[in-house]
């Protein structure tokens, strides 16, 4: 850490840590408030593509924390910039919400089920049968595979539920492809975040709850890493890794004094 320069610019995950189950984590609303009156260029990250950035600056500001809507960026917004590049003016067969067709519509893609460019999977809380062997047969039939993030669960108030990265295995088996995830831990995410503000990564930090998402996505972009114990990892699991963060700090409080 004495080594590194000064720390400009802020990536920081969502859930575990600035917020868990719906509710602001202590600290959070301190470290936000601070970022903004700091000029500091800062990302809050998501995974999940099911919302657009309107859509979580809404319900963020609900939970008493503002969060601009430029300063908000999704695996859909990975997802879209990447196909972009790759791609400009494609198609696409989506599986996904709102926050994943509007970042393809926003980059000019069209979605369709005929012969597509892409099937591109992401999070929805309705994944039907009658979609995914849809998405089986277009990718037998020449389509690339892309989804937005890896994660086999997401959160819910009764539990886990089978995410994206579960339904891309299931696709997988059937048709033998793997997918291009484009969220994390791909560093692509955050190459792409950092590109979005302006920032580098060598003056760049990564706070995030999981040591195999957040840490390794911000270890192989570059960034400082720090790890929160209020969310997934577990002090005690940090050792099972072969790469450890930066630092670990108890929450996103101790870290207001870093802005």
């Amino acid at each position: 850490m004495a080594d590194r320069k000064p720390i400009d610019s802020w990536l920081t995950d969502m859930d575990g840590v600035l917020i868990h189950e719906g509710v602001p984590i202590p600290g959070a609303d301190a470290f936000l408030k601070k970022l903004r009156e700091s000029g500091k260029p800062f990302l809050v990250l998501t995974n999940n593509s099911i919302y657009t950035p309107r859509d979580l600056h809404a319900r963020l500001r609900r939970m008493g924390l503002d969060v601009p809507v430029d300063n908000i960026w999704t695996s859909a917004l990975a997802t879209a910039k990447f196909l972009d590049d790759q791609r400009p003016g494609g198609t696409a067969y989506v599986i996904g919400e709102a926050g994943l067709t509007t970042a393809l519509h926003d980059i000019g893609y069209i979605l369709t089920d005929h012969e597509p460019d892409y099937v591109v999977l992401g999070e929805t809380r309705t994944y039907s049968f009658e979609a995914m062997t849809k998405a089986v047969r277009l990718i037998e039939g020449g389509a690339r595979f892309i989804a937005t993030n890896p994660d086999e669960t997401g959160p819910s108030a009764e539990g886990p539920l089978p995410a994206t990265g579960a339904v891309a295995a299931l696709i997988t088996k059937a048709t033998g492809r793997k997918p291009y995830f484009a969220g994390k831990p791909n560093p692509l995410m955050m190459r792409t975040g950092l590109n979005a503000i302006g920032a580098h990564s060598e003056t760049s930090a990564m706070i995030g709850d999981r040591m195999d998402t957040d840490v390794l996505a911000g270890i192989e972009a570059g960034m400082q890493t720090f790890l929160v114990l209020t969310g997934l990892t577990a002090p005690e699991q940090v050792e099972n890794f072969p790469y450890r963060p930066s630092k670990i700090v108890d929450s996103i409080a101790d870290l207001v004094d870093r802005i």
